[in-house]
């Protein structure tokens, strides 16, 4: 008697065809994974912004940033937008621009070709002017400035990592108050020269004895119409600096008024060295910008008179030779 088997026969397939089957199997498996992890998908055309090119025009910047300013940078209205690397890799910057209401424009840093590197955990501090101040009271609950910064892709040639670098906004703090401060002194600056002109002559008379010395303020008025339509200022007093002092026996004058289209005047200040350490004259910044406090427009603050490089290299001349009589 003949058994005959109940089991299904097994089709048997060539080896070759089944190593086959297995790479299309797991070429399938990998489409699902390309299609959501990055590249287009099928039907998206060659250039859209879709998964890693939507990353590359919207890229994590990686750094933090914050406003500064210089000591003397005052007097330039320059102000420093530090950027901090807070990755592990070495950044490009190839762009950075502060953004704040209180300015008509935005603040921009003038990079050199190529930007500059930063290593991480490391802080840049990249200079840039001020532009006009916005003076009306709408920008004074100004919101938190941001700047915009462009890092250049790592695949960027070297010779012009600067072609494809994306925009990318971050917060900017501004612990200091730098950019307050810097609109207050400019708005208030750009009120008093619309009445008169304020300058240093770059002349210095020192006395006989070497220990005091005359500076002296010129202020000419501006040129204005009759009746109401000129303006007018009050220099309330005159502060001494880090680097001057007044001289005791000829006092500063105090609440002058200023009327444009008046009469050119000149007042004579006697000054002194306010300090004698060895660092007075090395490491001065700003002793030799003198300031007004003055009353204009509505606005009570302090006018800042630049000695300008005649006058200020003959101040520290006078403090240096008049120390040595103390």
């Amino acid at each position: 008697m003949v058994r005959l088997s109940m089991k299904p026969r097994r089709s048997r397939m060539p080896r070759r065809n089944v190593w086959a089957a297995a790479a299309v199997t797991g070429l399938l498996a990998l489409v699902p994974a390309c299609s959501a992890g990055g590249g287009p998908a099928p039907g998206t055309p060659s250039g859209t912004a879709s998964g890693t090119a939507l990353e590359e025009a919207q890229p994590d910047v990686r750094v933090t940033a914050q406003v500064n300013q210089l000591r003397d940078n005052y007097s330039k209205q320059i102000v420093s937008i530090e950027l901090t690397n807070t990755s592990d890799t070495v950044l490009t910057v190839v762009g950075a621009r502060l953004e704040s209401a209180l300015f008509t424009d935005g603040i921009s840093w003038q990079p050199s070709p190529g930007g500059i590197e930063l290593p991480p955990g490391q802080t840049k501090s990249l200079p840039a002017q001020l532009p006009a101040p916005v003076c009306e009271a709408a920008g004074r609950g100004a919101a938190a400035p941001t700047v915009a910064v462009r890092i250049a892709p790592a695949s960027s040639p070297a010779s012009s990592p600067d072609s494809a670098a994306p925009e990318s906004s971050v917060k900017a703090s501004d612990p200091y108050g730098v950019l307050a401060r810097n609109n207050t002194e400019m708005c208030l600056s750009q009120a008093a020269y619309a009445v008169a002109r304020f300058r240093l002559d770059p002349g210095l008379e020192v006395a006989p004895d070497g220990r005091t010395a005359v500076v002296r303020l010129l202020i000419t008025p501006r040129e204005s119409g009759t009746g109401s339509d000129a303006g007018s200022l009050t220099v309330v007093r005159i502060d001494g600096t880090t680097l001057l002092a007044e001289d005791a026996a000829d006092p500063w004058p105090h609440d002058v008024p200023v009327r444009a289209g008046g009469e050119s005047r000149e007042f004579r200040l006697g000054i002194r060295p306010a300090r004698c350490d060895p660092h007075a004259v090395a490491e001065d910044k700003v002793g030799t910008l003198l300031p007004l406090r003055v009353t204009v427009a509505g606005r009570d603050g302090v006018l800042k008179v630049d000695a300008g490089p005649v006058l200020r290299g003959r101040i520290y001349d006078f403090v240096t030779a008049a120390c040595t009589h103390q």
